[in-house]
Order: C-alpha cells, then structure tokens, then sequence
C-alpha cells in the first residue's frame, strides 16, 4: 500500500480509565474521548504507554479498542498500541486492529526479551508490515523497553510502504535530529516526550503523542498552531509556562495523568498495581500536580468560608477541587504534614494551626518566650519587620550543632517556610488574620549545603502542610485507602 495515511496533529496517548477493582470503565473513556475530541484533537492512540497496555489482558486491551472505535465512531483516526513481547502475538492485535476499524498502528519495539541489536528489531518490524497491509508507526521509548530503534533501523523501515511513521520518546534531541535528517520526508515522525515537544516541533517533527495530551489539549494545539504560523515566540512563551507541568507528569506517567483528570472531575481512577500512590507518584507530587492546574485554570473555582469566630466567617476564594471544603470550621486544633525532596536538602514540615486564644496559641506563646538550647523558636518574616499572616513560628525538628547548620534553619528554610504562608493565603486557602496563629516544625539536615535546594523544598512541604491542615487531609478513608503504602519517610534516617 501507499503511504496514505498521515501522522501529525495533537494526539492523547489515552489513559484507560480503571474503577475501584482495577477493571476497565467504560463510561470514563467514552466521555474522556468525546472531551478530548470536542477540543480539537487529530486522532487518539488506545492502549499506548499511557494506556497501561502492559497491564492488561489481550481481552481486554481488545475491549478497551472496540469501545474507543465505536466512541470516536470515524471523527479522528485511532492509532491502535498493538505492542507485544513477541512478534507473532503483534501481528495478530495489529491484524485485529485492522478488522475492528482502526486506522493505523502504533508498535513499540521489542522489550524484556528483545533483541540484541538493529537486525533483530529490522526483522521485527518487517515481518509485521509483510503480514498486516494497515499504517504502522514504529515506537522508540529507550525508557520502557531498554534500547533504541537505532536510527539506521529507521532509514531502512521507512522504505517499507505501510511504515508511515515514528514516534520518538526518547527526549533525546540529538537522535531526534538525526531520524529527521534521514526520513523525514520519508515517513511522518512525531514527538512522545512532553517536555521537548517545543523543539522537536521546530525541527520538523509533525505531531506530537502525548501523555498530557490528555489534561491539556487545548495548549497543545495552541502550540502546534503557532509553529505552524512560525510564532516561535509566543509558542516559546506558552511551552515555558506549562514547563514544570510537563516536568510532573513525565516523571509519574500514567499515575500522573489520571490524578490530574481525577481533579479535573473525569473519574479515570487509578493506575493497576504495582504503580502505586506514595511510590510511582508521591503525595506531594500529586500536590504539585494540583497547584499547576490550579495555575492553568483547570479546576474551577469556588468560594470557602473560614468559620474561626462564628459571628464574622471569613470569605475567599479557592480553586476547589472536592477536596477542600466549601466551608473551614474548628480552628481549636488542626494538623498537618508534608515532606518533599531526597538527599541532604530533604524537607519535612509538622504543623500546627489554630486559634490564637486557644492551646495552639498557647503554646505559640510559650514556645516564643522558652528558649531551648539548640532548638530555640524563631517568628516567620517576609522581610525585616515584615512578619507574616497568620503569625507563624519555626522550630527545628533537628538540634542546630553549628553556625552551618543554623545559618541554613533560619535562612533559606525560614524564608521557604514565609514565602509558603504568604502564598497560602494568596491562593485562598489560608485567611490573613492575627486570629489564628501556626507553629511549624522544620526539619533540616545537618549535612544540607545547597541553600537554593532548602528553600524551594520548605516552600513546598509547608505549602503542602498548610492545605492538608486546612482540608483535614488525609481524611479517614484516604487513610484507609491508602494504609498499605504507607511507610514512615524517616524510619532509617538519623
């Protein structure tokens, strides 16, 4: 067959949406493609990486297909995962693929027992492409299956005539140019790593298959356009905005993309085992993953109201998300916990919040006015003579044996810890009053010397303690839920 079929465009690699007995949802995926499509999306890619095809059954990754077909019911090309370990069991889900009204192929190269280099992968392919006449589209993601496609591999496919296409997941941009210099008017060659889609666009690539695809198309499709248009500025300014976005979701993966939908009201659920919450996606990356949707304006916004004296509630606005509640009430005692980073730079805030004429304020008191030899209290400034709202104090968690270690407790992480609270309130989820008062634990590492490093990582963790404190997270069944994960981020330490 000719090469008819073309890859290009703003393309989810679609998550599978899993119910609360890991068993696929139906409804989730057909109403996630139908809002993807209606926000302008070239095709969709089922069962891909993102779509957790190695997690399932043969059955079911055909169901999850079928449905997909039927769904898009013609409106964009679906591109099929028929990935596998052998080359006999890819050549049937491609054959399938075909029969149930795909339209093309995506086929990743050979993985966990794979071959030893370019000629066994070459043989891969065409034994493939001589066996299904249907589009397919070669898959390098060096990430998941160990090796490259080499690109000499891929100058000799692409004079296979149903090979139409690459799709790169490497992020190596030197491998990238070098595929486009050989076949790039040959076949159509995409980007898969989210965080360089801004040059691999430039450089010629005609698409993207991404994972975020499925959380931010419309930016995509804003950035596609523009290069298009050659606005390489504007499409630089959005790319940069969304950077650290991207950052997060490539490092947790599907896990990842399906807490963002999950916040974005889609009930995608979670990732199957052994990709776990706490592990492949820590809490306070989920945390962050929040906050940057919250940025993008992706979950909505409604106003809470901060009940601390009954008779004068307190109004703001918050972007709600279904985890904070529309009205904060019981400020005698509240709690919170984060800890973000690894290595010696690694933070971890205890916090306190209550009233200011209750035990937290008490003891705010008493903490402030007692001094304990090498743990000695220190009120939270912005600037000099600039203390923050709600007062807040820190403590170290650690002794502080040397000038070293104490220039790094009351510097950078004091300074982490205002910036976290001003922001707080900012944000809305933390009202400026001198009603309430926070007491926060700091812990900082004897051996920290990245200055930089402590400071954004105390930014983080009290951010992340003040809004669980203020949503009284982790709630009973998020406790629950989660129980089996749990372990204790100091147990080895100290």
């Amino acid at each position: 067959m000719a090469k008819g079929f073309r890859l290009e465009g703003v393309i989810p690699a679609l998550v599978t949406p899993f119910d609360e007995h890991e068993e696929f949802n139906e409804e989730a995926f057909r109403g996630l493609i139908d809002w993807l499509i209606e926000r302008g999306v070239t095709g969709v890619v089922p069962c891909g990486t993102t779509g957790e095809f190695s997690m399932m059954t043969r059955e079911e990754r055909r169901r999850v297909l079928e449905v997909c077909v039927d769904q898009v019911n013609g409106r964009v090309p679906v591109i099929a995962g028929t990935g596998w370990t052998a080359t006999k069991l890819v050549i049937e889900e491609t054959q399938y693929a075909k029969d149930v009204g795909a339209d093309a192929a995506l086929i990743v190269n050979p993985y966990y027992l794979k071959p030893k280099g370019g000629k066994g992968i070459y043989d891969h392919y065409l034994a493939i492409a001589e066996a299904v006449d249907f589009p397919i589209i070669l898959y390098n993601i060096p990430s998941c299956t160990g090796q490259y496609i080499p690109w000499q591999v891929v100058e000799d496919l692409a004079e296979i005539d149903n090979i139409v296409g690459l799709k790169d997941s490497s992020g190596d941009l030197k491998y990238l140019m070098s595929v486009l210099e050989k076949v790039g008017d040959k076949i159509d060659v995409v980007v898969g790593w989210d965080e360089v889609v801004l040059p691999a666009l430039s450089a010629g690539a005609r698409g993207m298959i991404l994972a975020s695809a499925n959380v931010i198309p419309h930016i995509w499709l804003e950035i596609y356009e523009k290069v298009k248009e050659g606005d390489l500025e504007g499409a630089r300014a959005i790319h940069r905005r969304i950077q650290k976005f991207l950052r997060h979701i490539v490092s947790s993966g599907a896990l990842g993309v399906k807490a963002c939908l999950n916040y974005m009201g889609f009930n995608v659920g979670k990732t199957r085992r052994p990709l776990i919450m706490g592990d492949t996606l820590t809490y306070e990356l989920r945390e962050e993953l929040r906050i940057e949707l919250e940025k993008l304006g992706l979950i909505e916004k409604k106003p809470i109201a901060f009940e601390i004296v009954p008779e004068k509630p307190l109004i703001e606005r918050f972007y709600a998300v279904g985890v904070t509640p529309e009205e904060i009430k019981q400020f005698h005692l509240r709690t919170g916990e984060a800890l973000v980073g690894d290595g010696a730079e690694v933070a971890h805030i205890d916090l306190l919040i209550g009233r200011v004429d209750g035990p937290v304020g008490r003891a705010y008191a008493e903490v402030l006015s007692r001094l304990v030899e090498k743990q000695e209290a220190v009120q939270v400034i912005l600037e000099p003579g600039m203390a923050v709202k709600p007062p807040t104090i820190i403590v170290p968690t650690v002794p502080v044996r040397s000038l070293r270690q104490a220039s790094m407790v009351y510097g950078p992480a004091q300074a982490g810890v205002a910036k976290a609270v001003a922001k707080s309130v900012e944000d809305g989820i933390l009202p400026a009053t001198d009603e309430l008062v926070i007491i926060a634990k700091v812990f900082v590492h004897p051996t920290a010397t990245d200055r930089h490093r402590v400071f954004i990582n105390n930014f983080k963790a009290m951010r992340h303690a003040i809004r669980k404190a203020m949503e009284g997270r982790p709630t009973p069944e998020e406790t629950t839920e989660h129980a089996e994960n749990a372990r204790h981020p100091f147990r080895e330490s100290l």
